[in-house]
């Protein structure tokens, strides 16, 4: 039996969490090139950031060695970076099972999604079994603070919207209902918010998050990839 999971591991000392504290309102993702040693390269795509405020943040993080940028469609940008350091000494002072992290990686999994947090990764992958799992998530529940969002079985049906938060739904429920998403518009940003008791700032960032989700929940694998 295999499963899909998809959680959350929150450990600030994993890659890139400072360049998605940079950018708070964009979706960071993240690949490891796994042909390239001990050191992996990242290819990094971000999406609802300005560029010149994600060069900043890939040139001021300690994380990256050397960087450039690869190419870019809409507000969707894509880097490639030679980390500082390898996997286990970027952890190394966070983590004290460094044996067990490396073992991680003969594990029978697959992740294939991490998108960087200012705070950890979350991360969907693909389990041989629900041993192979349990494993993963024990590691990160001794070591760092893990939250499981979803497990389910290979070819369960998920409908679109399963990864958001509570309150990302009801701000997208309050803004159709506002009539925010009609032609022509009929309500705010602002009516939104004083419906949700927030401040319209905060309104409109869970509005884009929640928006973010969705795209890339139905759509944004359609697209075609940028260049390598």
């Amino acid at each position: 039996m295999r499963l899909i999971a998809e959680f959350e591991v929150f450990c600030e000392s994993l890659p890139l969490t400072e360049v998605a504290k940079a950018a708070p309102d964009a979706t960071v993702l993240l690949r490891f090139q796994y042909n390239h040693g001990r050191r992996p390269r990242f290819v990094i795509t971000v999406t609802g950031s300005p560029r010149e405020a994600l060069t900043k943040a890939l040139s001021e993080t300690a994380d990256v060695a050397a960087w450039s940028f690869v190419g870019e469609a809409g507000d969707t940008h894509r880097y490639q970076a030679t980390p500082a350091f390898s996997f286990e000494d970027q952890l190394g002072d966070a983590i004290d099972d460094l044996a067990g992290l490396e073992s991680l990686a003969t594990a029978e999994a697959v992740i294939e999604r991490i998108v960087v947090l200012p705070d950890g990764w979350r991360q969907i992958g693909w389990f041989a079994d629900r041993d192979v799992f349990d494993e993963f998530a024990s590691f990160w529940q001794t070591n760092a603070e893990f939250s499981l969002l979803r497990l389910t079985q290979d070819g369960d049906p998920e409908p679109p919207g399963h990864g958001l938060t509570d309150q990302q739904q009801e701000a997208l429920r309050i803004a159709y209902e506002q009539g925010h998403f009609s032609v022509p518009r009929k309500a705010s940003v602002e009516d939104v918010a004083t419906q949700l008791g927030i401040s319209a700032s905060a309104a409109s960032e869970r509005l884009r998050r929640a928006q973010s989700r969705l795209i890339e929940e139905t759509v944004a694998h359609t697209w075609p990839p940028l260049p390598e």
